[in-house]
């Protein structure tokens, strides 16, 4: 994972018009000017792909006509190269409405001397801007909708790839389902890449956490379900806070450690994804955010965010079940209380 943006240096850069409305692509001829403005919205797209949790490391297949055109570049051969890319992909799209219109990116760039090759498609996003006409009258200013924005520096990209042009067999990719031929596709890593790999980070972690939740609900009661995914969470916001990421068997002991038999339900969830021994290790902190604090809300509307911390210190917090089987929550040694 990168630390930074700044370690990416921008070497080459073209923009095709992948608009399927047009009825062809618009290929480009000639590189951009990657001044430093858009040398800057360039590093920071590649960087918030590559520090991404949703991001895949993915192999290409032998059927894959992308990687044979990969293997085929070099720096003096870049703009061939990324029209044939930019061709596949809009053959793909042409064939499947469902695929939103887009500008594809094509960068070569380095880190620490090392070169890799992204392919950023930009889709199409629907804005307003001003437009003037002038006539002898004067200016007339107007404002007209503007069909093919960009997204911005700050916007994450649905579908992208980081190839390794040291060892261009692999390839890190985001992407997002779309409809191809009725049914719901990776088409941007089947379809097009033709690669196969693993899961992200943020979707292992998803399916695990699903698949505790779903065993949880089965075999306890309502009443009871409050302090076990209370438990849990703080059993996963210390696996990451003390490891920095989680071994999956190790969480999952912990979590059923009096209950064999929904520990063993569980793995059998996990077991179709190949995830029982698997180690997740998010890369960004947003992604295990959720589990730095918990966020309870009672059935009389009173919200309450609690931070980890406070909730396993039981000198400031504490949950009593009632004997009518009510909770009341404690709130203890409070020095100061600002209505926000």
């Amino acid at each position: 994972m990168l630390a930074s943006k700044e370690e990416i240096k921008i070497q080459q850069a073209v923009v095709h018009i992948l608009d399927s409305a047009l009825g062809m692509p618009v290929l480009s001829d000639t590189l951009l000017d990657c001044g430093s403005d858009f040398s800057d919205f360039l590093k920071s797209h590649i960087f918030k792909i590559d520090s991404s949790d949703e991001i895949k490391n993915c192999s290409f297949t032998e059927e894959s006509s992308v990687f044979l055109l990969v293997e085929e570049w070099n720096s003096e051969n870049f703009l061939e190269v990324s029209q044939k890319i930019a061709g596949e992909l809009y053959t793909l799209m042409s064939q499947n409405i469902d695929i939103p219109a887009a500008d594809l990116l094509v960068v070569e760039y380095q880190v620490e001397q090392h070169s890799y090759l992204a392919l950023l498609k930009m889709n199409y996003k629907t804005s307003y801007t001003h437009l003037t006409n002038s006539d002898p009258w004067g200016n007339n200013n107007d404002i007209i909708k503007q069909k093919a924005i960009l997204p911005g520096e700050t916007q994450k990209l649905t579908e992208a790839a980081l190839i390794d042009l040291m060892a261009p067999q692999y390839v890190r990719l985001v992407e997002k389902k779309y409809d191809v031929n009725g049914v719901k596709t990776n088409y941007f890593s089947q379809n097009f890449l033709k690669c196969k790999g693993s899961l992200s980070s943020k979707t292992k972690l998803a399916i695990v956490n699903k698949a505790v939740t779903e065993v949880q609900k089965k075999y306890f009661h309502d009443s009871e379900q409050f302090e076990v995914q209370m438990e849990t969470k703080s059993i996963l916001n210390q696996e990451f806070s003390e490891q920095g990421g989680l071994e999956v068997p190790v969480v999952i002991d912990k979590i059923f450690k009096e209950h064999p038999q929904m520990k063993e339900e569980v793995q059998e969830k996990l077991e179709k994804y190949n995830l029982t021994e698997d180690t997740i290790e998010p890369q960004n902190p947003l992604t295990t955010k959720k589990f730095t604090k918990q966020h309870l809300m009672t059935d009389t509307g009173i919200e309450l965010k609690i931070p980890m911390e406070e909730y396993n210190n039981k000198d400031k917090i504490e949950f009593i079940t009632n004997p009518d089987g009510t909770i009341s929550v404690l709130i203890k040694n409070i020095g100061s209380i600002e209505s926000k």
